[in-house]
């Protein structure tokens, strides 16, 4: 039986594609998106963070919101006004078998809900000149051409760096409760999917570690 998913990402008047590429195709719409992944907000708390106009919050809230991009996690009365919450898409952690059984939209809306929150979060970071005083940040990229056991090779490697990561981070978590050193937000990411097309194999330059 398909995994069911309640991602919406979509269904709105854009696809899946058109969607995602909105979404990330404004510096609003990209500062919105990174401050939802940390949690809800209303407009006005939205347009305040952002020292925007709120009629200008609301025309891209709208937008996100119809196209599936973000959801309206609650709503409550505030002196006879009805308040709204947004939030990023709520999603949980899908293993291969359940990605597996679910059907290609869900698959490709999963995904698109994915790369919009990484692109929204490098974007914002980026901006805000995150990357340049870190001398350990991380930034490497390059396609590798592999047979079918490379590419269960691959996803299992992956797969064991992300459980420590998680791991590191609860460590991480206990010795800042016992030291009182305030922990510090990163990004971590970790893609591996088939390139649009098939290319020879990546010169060693395209790899970059600015360690």
């Amino acid at each position: 039986m398909p995994t069911e998913t309640t991602v919406k990402l979509g269904k709105g008047k854009r696809g899946v594609e058109d969607a995602v590429s909105y979404a990330v195709g404004h510096r609003i719409r990209i500062e919105v998106l990174a401050l939802l992944n940390e949690g809800c907000h209303t407009q006005d708390e939205l347009a305040k963070k952002l020292r925007l106009p709120l009629s200008t919050i609301g025309h891209h809230i709208k937008a996100l919101l119809d196209d599936g991009s973000i959801e309206l996690a609650q709503t409550e009365m505030v002196r006879g006004t009805l308040r709204h919450y947004y939030r990023a898409v709520e999603m949980p952690f899908y293993d291969d078998d359940e990605i597996a059984a679910m059907p290609p939209e869900a698959r490709q809306a999963t995904a698109g809900v994915i790369m919009q929150a990484v692109m929204a979060e490098m974007m914002a970071a980026f901006w805000a000149g995150k990357m340049i005083d870190d001398r350990r940040v991380w930034l490497a990229w390059r396609w590798f051409n592999l047979d079918a056991t490379g590419r269960d090779d691959l996803a299992d490697e992956q797969a064991r760096s992300w459980a420590r990561i998680q791991q590191i981070e609860a460590e991480s978590i206990e010795r800042c409760n016992e030291s009182g050193e305030p922990a510090i937000s990163y990004i971590v990411t970790s893609l591996g999917f088939e390139r649009c097309r098939t290319a020879p194999p990546a010169p060693m330059g395209l790899q970059r570690n600015p360690n």
